[in-house]
């Protein structure tokens, strides 16, 4: 989901060449089509709005046409600095990163609980480590994606379940969501992050932050007192 452009093309592309059958969705079907002609025999294709009511519906007629699906991919979202406070902003970050991701990722965990096993990986963000003044909506929903895969985790366990959940917490990355005046430090490529992924995947990772330079820099942000957080300039 989200595999039009950014780290979801990235690792569509990682898991093709692996020898993957791949169900790839976004809005926009013409960069999916694109991916398609790469193994047609491979690649399914779907445009699948996450904010839209009828989004998970789609998701399980795109799973029927592959006759079935061993993990769930969600690379959707958005994001943007909103020093503002601009309204619009605010509530379409909400619409696609809460309720689209909820809708997406409650469907998918459905699905694998009456298929008896499956595996949700999803991008998240360091951004939900702490409130981030720039960014109020969009750190706010990271935290709220890994909060909701966290709980997804130990209710599966709890339910005897075995769904496996992946939450991957990238740093700030170069795509199009970072595009714009503001100079963003230590970006890593979309091509290296997506590496990084493929292998969280494949060695089944509860949680992997990416990469070292933003392990070390969330491990002092969750040191960082209160009464000192929001007197930090950002």
């Amino acid at each position: 989901m989200g595999a039009s452009s950014g780290i979801g093309r990235e690792v569509a592309l990682l898991l093709l060449a692996d020898g993957w059958h791949l169900g790839l969705s976004a809005r926009r079907m013409e960069p999916l089509l694109e991916i398609k002609t790469l193994a047609p025999e491979r690649v399914e294709v779907m445009a699948i709005d996450v904010t839209q009511s009828d989004a998970g519906d789609l998701l399980l007629t795109l799973i029927q046409r592959m006759d079935g699906i061993d993990l769930y991919f969600h690379a959707s979202g958005i994001g943007h600095q909103n020093r503002t406070l601009d309204p619009d902003i605010e509530m379409r970050t909400m619409d696609t990163n809460a309720i689209g991701f909820t809708r997406m990722i409650g469907t998918a965990y459905r699905y694998f609980a009456e298929r008896g096993e499956g595996h949700i990986v999803a991008i998240t963000s360091i951004a939900g480590t702490k409130g981030l003044g720039p960014a109020p909506a969009y750190s706010a929903t990271k935290a709220l994606q890994s909060t909701y895969l966290q709980a997804l985790e130990q209710q599966a366990h709890q339910r005897n379940l075995p769904i496996r959940i992946t939450d991957i917490r990238p740093g700030f990355v170069d795509t199009a969501l970072l595009r714009g005046d503001f100079h963003y430090p230590m970006l890593m490529r979309p091509e290296s992050v997506a590496r990084d992924i493929v292998r969280s995947i494949h060695h089944r990772h509860h949680i992997r932050i990416i990469d070292l330079r933003y392990r070390i820099l969330t491990f002092f942000w969750r040191l960082v007192p209160n009464w000192l957080w929001r007197r930090m300039r950002l």
